[in-house]
């Protein structure tokens, strides 16, 4: 165990989340560490139940440094140190293999009724293409997912939700499916086959430089949360401005028989490089995104996540979606916590877990993300407190436990970083 534990130096310190679910693992399960090459080591469950995605081959050949998510083999990095990786992101582009993720194509005549039922969009009133971020929740309000959602058709949708939670939402989607089929409704769903169908995200300010020349689309006229269908060179693509790092970039829908000449077309522009988990995380942490099983949970409201605004306008008059009673009455009475930026002025990297407290030692929150910020060279976190220590910050700051020891640190607006979405030029 102790040399397992040492062989995570050579991950620079932003890797905090990921880290942390590799040891519970191996606390819970036991890992396996075989070489396959010098630079290669891949982390793998006793059960050697993990999946592969269908770049996975790619990975290996360029060195990747596999590591067990959510079941999945994926990079946590390449050879660069994620930091470096991350800096690349943020400067030019990187390729992002999330083919793990759950991708589901639904359709019929009642699929925007269905969905509606299971999350608090509007979708009635979705243009076609457009796509919208929203939440699956349970009827105490709390967030069994987050998901984007795209009207691909008349009565069609393409969903994307979290690898962590596919066998949870899985089974609500078959089951909603079931009970609307009972009542004489017309829904079909199809979960994909990652080996099937793959998905990559090109990410940063050079992203669509890099894809344009690719396409037979204008980009320029491809709005931000909008997707279409195309081609990409000869290969069949779904292509979604979107992604998790605040930055401009395209998320690839496209067949995994592809997937090699497609990641080796994007890989041939020179501003780009392959990125793993590692960066991903860090960037999504900068840009204030939240992680499921992290910063949102099924004990934890779309209010309480400082997401109100996924409850859309329609569904809030309506009050018809699961655990709308909970949800209406904190958006008009208030939550009893509330998720916040942590920015710390010395020590450590705030872990998961880590207590929040005021400076005369009382814990009034808990941390939920955090590490080291490249972009800003500070370490940062999310957290949720109570609405006051949210509202006043502690006037003087706050203090955060790390492993017996406390810290100070101030109580910030999210992002941590201005996030550059694509704007549609006037």
């Amino acid at each position: 165990m102790l040399r397992l534990f040492n062989s995570f130096k050579h991950f620079t310190a932003t890797d905090i989340n990921l880290r942390n679910n590799l040891i519970y693992d191996i606390k819970r399960n036991g890992i396996n560490v075989r070489r396959q090459k010098k630079y290669q080591r891949t982390f793998t469950t006793n059960a050697g139940d993990s999946k592969k995605t269908c770049l996975y081959d790619i990975h290996i050949e360029n060195q990747g440094k596999m590591v067990n998510f959510a079941g999945w083999l994926l990079p946590v990095q390449y050879q660069e140190a994620i930091a470096v990786s991350h800096q690349h992101t943020r400067t030019y582009s990187s390729l992002f293999d999330v083919g793990h993720m759950l991708q589901t194509r639904i359709w019929g005549r009642d699929s925007g009724k269905y969905l509606e039922s299971l999350t608090t969009a509007d979708l009635k009133n979705l243009k076609p293409n457009a796509a919208t971020l929203t939440v699956f929740t349970n009827d105490n309000g709390g967030i069994i997912d987050d998901l984007i959602v795209t009207k691909s058709g008349e009565d069609r949708y393409f969903v994307v939700s979290n690898a962590s939670r596919r066998n949870e939402d899985t089974q609500l989607f078959d089951q909603r499916r079931e009970e609307f089929q009972k009542r004489g409704k017309q829904v079909y769903v199809e979960h994909m086959d990652p080996l099937d169908q793959g998905l990559v995200a090109l990410q940063g300010p050079t992203a669509a430089q890099v894809l344009q020349p690719l396409v037979r689309i204008d980009l320029n006229k491809l709005k931000f949360m909008n997707s279409i269908e195309t081609q990409l060179n000869d290969i069949n693509v779904r292509i979604s401005r979107c992604g998790y790092t605040g930055e401009d970039g395209f998320e690839i829908s496209f067949q995994g028989e592809n997937g090699r000449t497609l990641v080796e077309t994007l890989l041939s522009a020179p501003d780009v490089k392959l990125a793993g988990l590692g960066a991903r995380d860090s960037l999504r942490l900068e840009a204030g995104l939240c992680l499921y099983g992290h910063d949102i949970d099924e004990e934890t409201t779309p209010v309480e996540a400082g997401l109100t605004w996924l409850v859309a306008k329609r569904r809030r008059s309506e009050a018809n979606f699961p655990g709308a009673q909970k949800i209406l009455s904190q958006i008009d009475g208030g939550v009893r916590k509330k998720r916040v930026g942590l920015m710390l002025t010395q020590g450590p990297p705030a872990r998961e877990h880590s207590p929040i407290l005021t400076l005369s030692g009382e814990r009034v929150g808990t941390v939920t993300s955090g590490g080291p910020s490249p972009t800003l060279g500070k370490h940062i976190a999310m957290g949720y407190v109570s609405p006051e220590v949210a509202q006043n910050g502690c006037a003087n700051g706050v203090l955060v436990e790390v492993r017996g020891k406390t810290y100070k640190a101030n109580i910030t607006k999210l992002p941590f970083v201005k996030t550059n979405y694509y704007t549609t030029p006037k």
